[in-house]
């Protein structure tokens, strides 16, 4: 007996989401990739996994930039770029990163970043190894002014924002 196309929708579906955690976007986008697919009945299927708690863009929103920054320190707009990349809503994506980002989350996550490269590399002696880990920070996403101020803490030994450095991030 053949599958009925809301069947056979419904069935790849829970497939696709037994393999990984999914956006209502992305899900929608991967269930229309099949020739076979129709519009209306992915709609029906999206509709039912809401319902049933399948999907749900803020929990997937919330758990999987929790899971990001398990693994390794990130910025803000690193993040950002990552959820939009999952197709999130722009207004799903901002409040998790404001959850997410609550008081000083960033400092700390920029001061682990940074304790791991002193770890990995040492601290940097010359211009050049301060340039390479200022470039380090900002490709994981912290903001120019965050990193620039991290940079010349470390540079210092001291939280003295105020003393000017030979670094001065240009």
């Amino acid at each position: 007996m053949a599958a009925t196309p809301y069947e056979k929708t419904m069935e790849r579906a829970l497939k696709l989401l037994s393999f990984k955690p999914r956006s209502i976007a992305e899900l929608r986008e991967r269930l229309l990739e099949k020739e076979w697919a129709d519009a209306a009945v992915v709609e029906q299927v999206i509709t039912r996994l809401i319902e049933l708690r399948y999907l749900d863009d803020e929990q997937f929103a919330a758990s999987y930039a929790s899971s990001r920054l398990t693994v390794r320190p990130l910025g803000r707009t690193r993040l950002r770029r990552d959820l939009q990349r999952k197709k999130l809503p722009n207004e799903v994506t901002e409040q998790t990163l404001d959850q997410i980002y609550e008081g000083d989350a960033e400092t700390e996550l920029i001061d682990r970043a940074i304790a791991k490269r002193l770890r990995l590399k040492g601290a940097p002696s010359t211009p050049e190894a301060t340039k390479k880990l200022f470039d380090y920070l900002l490709r994981r996403g912290f903001s120019y002014d965050l990193v620039r101020r991290k940079i010349r803490e470390a540079a210092k030994g001291v939280d003295s924002p105020e003393e000017e450095t030979e670094f001065d991030g240009a």
